[in-house]
């Protein structure tokens, strides 16, 4: 696993901690740039290979080399890899995580799939909160602030992120990143 030992744990857990202060104080700067959406899913993925191979996990990603949309490269990476860490994290041995782009809309969804163990539809709202940790989740490691860190990120890109999930079936995470049309106020120079 990638956590060893315990003073790793705590260094992660700042790190956290970090970011969330950040986050919640405004002090880390989004910059939106026209980049290419498959590199930053191939940056997200990266970090996740390792725990996924150890599960026999099959990662997979259907993404357009070529597709670009106005986002942070390097803040969206980030919190597509905390998307992706939990999936990998809640899908038992041999299952999958797939990464899917369309279009929908005024938005770019990428859509994080996994057959893990499912998230009940009463705590959907739960997940993105900080320090969340459901029952089922009380065996894996983590401190709860991976979906509420991956939450803030987006919505600062004026994204949002949705969720559907079935029990023992598995769960898609859909981040909505906006397109941009000239015409929307905030997507002009």
């Amino acid at each position: 696993s990638t956590m060893e030992g315990p003073g790793e744990k705590l260094d992660f857990l700042l790190q956290s901690l970090i970011k969330m202060s950040r986050l919640e104080t405004g002090t880390f700067t989004i910059h939106m740039e026209e980049a290419n959406l498959a590199d930053t899913i191939a940056r997200a993925m990266s970090t996740v290979w390792a725990k996924a191979e150890e599960k026999e996990i099959q990662l997979l990603a259907d993404c357009d080399a070529s597709f670009t949309v106005r986002h942070d490269p390097k803040w969206t990476a980030e919190a597509l890899g905390n998307i992706l860490d939990n999936a990998v994290k809640y899908t038992p041995a041999g299952g999958s995580v797939s990464v899917t782009v369309r279009p929908w809309q005024f938005y770019t969804r990428v859509d994080i799939t996994d057959t893990g163990i499912g998230i009940k539809k009463e705590h959907y709202n739960d997940v993105f909160q900080r320090f969340y940790r459901a029952e089922e989740a009380a065996a894996q490691e983590g401190v709860g602030l991976g979906l509420y860190l991956a939450n803030g990120i987006i919505t600062r890109q004026k994204g949002y992120i949705s969720v559907s999930s079935k029990v023992e079936k598995g769960t898609t995470f859909s981040v909505y990143l906006l397109m941009c049309i000239r015409i929307l106020i905030w997507c002009l120079p």
